[in-house]
């Protein structure tokens, strides 16, 4: 059984003291997460969107997550797309090639090759080689006008992290 208490005599939390509590309800989230079955997912998203809220990326993900595989929620992919687009704007490169492939694929989202290319790039250039070629992949569908256009905005979204 975990006990919060209360801050006393704090008038603001650091941000340091916000990042330990969102840490901490992610540690509970995924423990109840692990044990799997509906009632230790519902539980588990409770514990998550109390990370999620104070800016915990990973937490917002398996939110996102959670909502595309229907795990203690009814499975809806525009609430998926939602939790991966905030983490990814939070610049979490799982979300940002997730939500890619949710654009690619017309997953929530209508199908949109300029978005999708621009998510790619942007976890392509944090690191992710599977949204690299997914990008690659992607930009043989696509006219050189909108990968321009795509790469536009991958530049903005990265200048604006």
């Amino acid at each position: 059984m975990v006990l919060l208490m209360p801050k006393i005599g704090l008038a603001e939390e650091s941000s340091e003291d916000k990042r330990m509590e969102a840490q901490a309800y992610y540690a509970i989230g995924s423990r109840y997460y692990k044990q799997g079955g509906a009632q230790n997912y519902a539980t588990a998203l409770e514990w998550y969107e109390k990370a999620a809220i104070l800016g915990h990326v990973k937490a917002q993900f398996d939110i996102g997550y959670m909502f595309y595989k229907g795990q203690g929620v009814i499975p809806d992919n525009m609430k998926a797309v939602e939790w991966y687009r905030e983490s990814a704007a939070n610049g979490y490169t799982a979300a940002q090639y997730r939500i890619g492939v949710m654009y690619k694929d017309g997953i929530g989202v209508p199908q949109d090759y300029v978005k999708a290319h621009m998510w790619f790039n942007v976890a392509a250039a944090a690191g992710s080689s599977s949204a690299a070629r997914y990008r690659d992949s992607v930009a043989k569908r696509m006219t050189p006008s909108q990968i321009a256009v795509a790469q536009r905005m991958a530049s903005e979204c990265q200048s604006s992290e």
